[in-house]
Formats: structure tokens, C-alpha cells, sequence
């Protein structure tokens, strides 16, 4: 077992989950070891937090690992992650959460929208992102686009 402690608004909350071999956990690591979020804090607290947000195995896998492919495909891609012996539902998952800017960002929620964990690890990103607290009171440059694919993932 891995304890995590995230800050959520003004408390305090642990989380132990389970993560096999503890390979998300470094892969996450790893890979956002030097990235800073807009609000000036480490990346990882990110997807830690989201880890923190689910209630089983493969969502909480999945949200530790949402952006390692967005943000690091020069360095990790879906055949090492499958080559380290991910399950096939998380791969699936973190294909749907991949966003290939090519794609107009509505069109990429309404597709990750049909898998159950890439939702539900969305729907939790997409509420941190929108937390103007964690970027010292800024709202995030498309605020008004993250809110309406909340509204859709919540709705559809």
C-alpha cells in the first residue's frame, strides 16, 4: 500500500490505495518529476489528488497516469505501458484521456465519455482544474470550455 495525502480547498485528507508493484506510482513519477502546474506547485500533486478522488484499483491507476502520455509521449508510450504489464482497461482508459489537439476538445470528451474510467477521471480532473485556488485565485484559460464538458460528462 501506498498513503497519499492531498490537500482538498483548506483540509487535509489521506488516501491508502493499493497499487500493484507500485509501477503507476513511478511511471507517474518519472515522468512529472520536473513539471510545475500553473499554480507554481509540483505537478505530481495533481495526479496524486485525482488518485485520492477514486474509490478502485484501475480508476485510481488511470488518474495517476492521465497525462503521462499527453505530456511525455517522447518518452513513454501505450506499447511501454502495455509492455510493463498494464491491464488492457487502463491502456483503454488512458487512450481516451490522451487528447490529441488535432481534435476539437468537445469532441474528444464526447468520445472518452463512452469508457467508464476515462470519465470518471475526467470528470475529477476536470473539477481541479476548474479550482482557481490551485493556480492562486486565476481562473484556468478555458474555464468557460472545461465547465461545459463538466456539465456534459455529469449529464451524458
Amino acid at each position: 500500500y501506498i498513503s497519499l495525502t492531498a490537500l482538498a480547498k483548506d483540509n487535509r485528507i489521506g488516501c491508502e490505495i493499493y497499487i500493484p508493484d507500485n509501477k503507476e506510482f513511478y511511471y507517474e513519477l518519472a515522468a512529472h518529476k520536473n513539471d510545475i502546474d500553473k499554480g507554481v506547485y509540483p505537478y505530481v500533486f495533481h495526479p496524486f489528488y485525482l488518485a485520492t478522488q477514486m474509490d478502485d484499483e484501475y480508476s485510481t491507476c488511470v488518474a495517476l497516469l492521465h497525462d503521462v502520455i499527453e505530456d511525455h509521449g517522447d518518452l513513454y508510450s501505450f506499447n511501454s505501458l502495455t509492455e510493463a504489464g498494464f491491464p488492457v482497461c487502463v491502456i483503454d482508459a488512458l487512450k481516451c484521456l490522451t487528447h490529441d489537439s488535432s481534435i476539437p476538445y468537445m469532441d474528444y470528451i464526447k468520445h472518452l465519455a463512452n469508457n467508464p474510467i476515462a470519465k470518471k477521471v475526467k470528470i475529477e480532473d476536470l473539477k481541479h482544474n476548474l479550482d482557481s485556488s490551485r493556480t492562486n485565485v486565476k481562473k484556468a484559460p478555458k474555464y468557460k470550455l472545461y465547465l461545459e464538458a463538466l456539465n456534459y460528462l455529469e449529464n451524458n
